[in-house]
């Protein structure tokens, strides 16, 4: 028998408290497609599907033929399933991590380290940062998507300061006074001033905070039952950010942070130091292999103000500039590439229509791990054991420069996602 480099995968769930209930979350629905003997709990909150090898999520291989249980115990004796460029730039590890994400309540203002800061931040603390790796990352809707991410235009920080008196009490008025005058005369001078109006809001006193926020809170309210416009202070998402976590310094950010809704296929990529949220919706994830996070807010886990403050970018730019658009390939049609300015990993979307009866996965010099979103179909390849039914929910690894055969079954068509690493 040829030596086995494709096939199949269980992925590992991660039912944290701001997940979806089963009965809503697409990651309960790709599992429960998947596999029928899966009971899902309709109140339980099914929050991310992990697929790669991270150490709290390793993929089981589904194929008892391999001696290995997992994926990255499989890797270990077979590193050159990641191609020789891949295995040579990680040292013999998959680099990247793909993921399910399925959104009900905010999940935490934070930000990701660069290398240099992960290793100093892991060899101080282990145990709130569990790697040395860093972890640029992207999101691509499955549903409506809504984050946060990256700092406004100074134009309407200054715009909110004006015109929410809490917030601008909260900042102070030197400072935001200094922000206004950098807007206005000195653009060169913005990230400093922002930097100083954003870090004093992150380390005001408890007190103080908490009696400007239920101040507008309680406004808000009384406007909103009154019948009034209260989009100029964001009112509507102030509101559901503090029903979900009541007196939290975080809800405050919206007045700094990008408001991003993504449509389904759209995309935005989180660099090192850009600060972010997510609020809502369902979205594929891909990032490098690391469980590196730095919170401040809108969370129940471990904060780290002060390093949050020091680490961020400060530029500000609207919330465009955060989008990372699809290429389609020149080779393949149904392909669309999302290749972000980090080499550990990219992600490419399948949409093979309903016309289409074969379809071959093409071979990369990547180990890769596809996906099935939507549509049935029957995989063959000469690197893999046998037929190898795919419906929703199916998780497939890929060694690298391995190639797979879809045979379409229901005439439906298929969308894929495939995660890899295309150095």
């Amino acid at each position: 028998m040829a030596e086995l480099k494709v096939f199949p995968l269980s992925c590992a769930v991660q039912n944290y408290a701001w997940g979806k209930p089963g009965r809503d979350s697409e990651v309960a629905k790709l599992l429960a497609s998947s596999d029928p003997t899966v009971q899902i709990e309709a109140e339980k909150p099914y929050a991310e599907l992990w697929m790669g090898t991270h150490p709290k999520g390793d993929a089981v291989i589904r194929d008892n033929r391999i001696p290995q249980k997992t994926l990255g115990q499989w890797i270990a004796v077979n590193p050159g399933c990641l191609g020789s460029k891949v295995k040579e730039t990680f040292q013999g590890q998959l680099p990247f991590l793909f993921k399910v994400l399925s959104v009900n309540t905010a999940l935490s203002i934070q930000a990701h380290p660069t290398k240099e800061l992960a290793e100093k931040l892991h060899a101080q603390s282990p145990e709130h940062y569990p790697d040395a790796n860093h972890k640029p990352e992207m999101a691509i809707a499955l549903t409506p998507f809504e984050g946060m991410c990256g700092f406004r235009p100074g134009e309407e920080i200054v715009g909110f300061l004006q015109n929410v008196p809490e917030f601008r009490t909260l900042i102070g008025n030197v400072a935001a006074e200094q922000l206004e005058r950098s807007v206005r005369d000195d653009p060169r001078g913005v990230a400093a001033a922002l930097r100083v109006c954003f870090t004093r809001m992150m380390k005001s006193e408890k007190k103080v905070f908490v009696d400007q926020l239920n101040m507008l809170v309680k406004r808000i309210s009384q406007e909103a039952a009154a019948g009034k416009n209260i989009s100029t202070s964001c009112g509507e998402l102030l509101l559901r950010l503090h029903s979900q976590y009541p007196g939290d310094i975080g809800c405050f950010a919206i007045y700094f942070l990008n408001v991003v809704k993504l449509q389904p296929g759209e995309c935005m990529f989180l660099g090192a130091n850009e600060p972010h949220a997510y609020l809502y919706g369902d979205c594929i994830e891909c990032m490098a292999c690391s469980d590196n996070t730095v919170r401040a807010g809108l969370t129940p886990k471990f904060i780290d103000v002060l390093t949050l403050c020091e680490m961020l970018n400060y530029t500000p730019a609207p919330s465009s500039t955060k989008l990372l658009a699809p290429v389609q390939s020149r080779l393949d049609p149904y392909v669309y590439l999302y290749d972000p300015p980090v080499p550990d990993f990219s992600v490419m979307k399948i949409v093979i229509p309903a016309s289409i009866k074969l379809y071959l996965i093409s071979a990369v010099d990547s180990a890769s791990i596809v996906l099935v979103v939507q549509g049935a179909a029957v995989g063959t390849s000469t690197a893999a054991a046998s037929e190898m039914a795919l419906s929703r929910g199916s998780v497939l690894f890929i060694s690298a420069n391995e190639s797979v055969s879809l045979h379409l079954s229901n005439g439906e068509g298929m969308l894929l996602f495939r995660a890899c690493c295309l150095l």
